[in-house]
C-alpha cells in the first residue's frame, strides 16, 4: 500500500555556491553521494547535488513530516549498476521512517534534470 508520495524541484544554478564550498556539501549530503560523483565538472556536480537535494525534499514530503526528525547526512541517493537511483539509509533514518510508516516499508525515488532544473519523485510503500 502507498504510504506517501512526494515531489520537489530544484534550480540547478542554486547549487553552484554549494559545490564550490565543500563544507556546504558535507553539511547536507551523505558521504556516498559525495564520493559517487567526485571529479566531475561544475555543471554535472550542480545537477548531481540539485537532483539529490530534491530527492531528500521529496522523501520528507512523502513522510509528511518535512525535514523535522531527519538528518540529511544520514541518508543519501546513489545509482545502482544500471543507473537506477536508490536510497541508502543510515540507522537513525531507518528507525525514524519505521516509527512513522511501520516496520515493513520501502522507499522509491526517481530523478531527472533538464537544463536549469532537477526534479525528484518519491514513493513510500508500507504495510498498513
Amino acid at each position: 500500500m502507498i504510504f506517501g508520495v512526494g515531489t520537489d524541484i530544484a534550480k540547478v544554478s542554486r547549487f553552484e555556491k554549494w559545490v564550490l564550498n565543500q563544507k556546504m556539501i558535507e553539511r547536507f549530503f551523505n558521504p556516498c553521494e559525495i564520493s559517487e560523483f567526485s571529479g566531475r565538472n561544475l555543471k554535472h556536480l550542480c545537477e548531481h547535488y540539485a537532483a539529490r537535494f530534491a530527492a531528500k525534499e521529496a522523501l520528507s514530503k512523502a513522510l509528511g513530516t518535512g525535514f523535522s526528525g531527519l538528518e540529511l547526512k544520514d541518508f543519501g541517493i546513489t545509482n545502482d549498476e544500471n543507473g537506477k537511483p536508490e536510497f541508502h539509509f543510515g540507522q537513525k533514518t531507518k528507525e525514524y521512517i519505521g516509527r512513522i510508516a511501520g516496520k515493513n516499508w520501502k522507499a522509491h525515488i526517481s530523478l531527472s534534470h533538464e537544463k536549469d532544473f532537477a526534479i525528484a519523485f518519491s514513493v513510500i510503500e508500507a504495510e498498513m
